[in-house]
């Protein structure tokens, strides 16, 4: 599948980045952030991740809904996720949040995650601040 650029942003997999940044480096960590941005965050709804995830990138990555809520059912239907249906004025919302295993799997992706960057760091011998 070919990126489609448009206003300097890339779509590819519906995972919306800008340019800077590889989609195929994103594609494989979309599991790693949603879990990580729900540990430190408590339960939210689908929206409130993208905003979050948008807000930590300093607006470089932007997950649209094709991207979020697969990844998302794919998490619940794994047991690493649990949801909350509630009523907020006449909307229906869902909310995610982890269970004890969705806990520990997001400490165990983002450790696996600092290990690989000190791996790829040392290959291409570049310094991390």
């Amino acid at each position: 599948m070919q990126p489609l650029l448009r206003a300097s942003v890339i779509y590819l997999s519906n995972l919306c980045i800008e340019p800077m940044h590889s989609p195929e480096l994103l594609k494989g960590t979309l599991q790693t952030i949603v879990l990580k941005v729900l540990k430190d965050h408590g339960k939210m709804y689908g929206y409130e991740i993208t905003l979050r995830v948008k807000e930590l990138s300093a607006g470089r990555i932007l997950l649209t809904e094709g991207a979020l809520y697969p990844t998302l059912h794919k998490l619940e239907d794994e047991g690493l996720l649990k949801t909350e249906t509630i009523m907020a004025g006449k909307r229906v919302r869902k909310y995610y949040a982890l269970t004890a295993m969705g806990r520990s799997q997001a400490k165990d992706l983002v450790s696996e995650f600092v290990e690989f960057i000190r791996t790829m760091a040392s290959v291409l011998q570049v310094k991390m601040a």
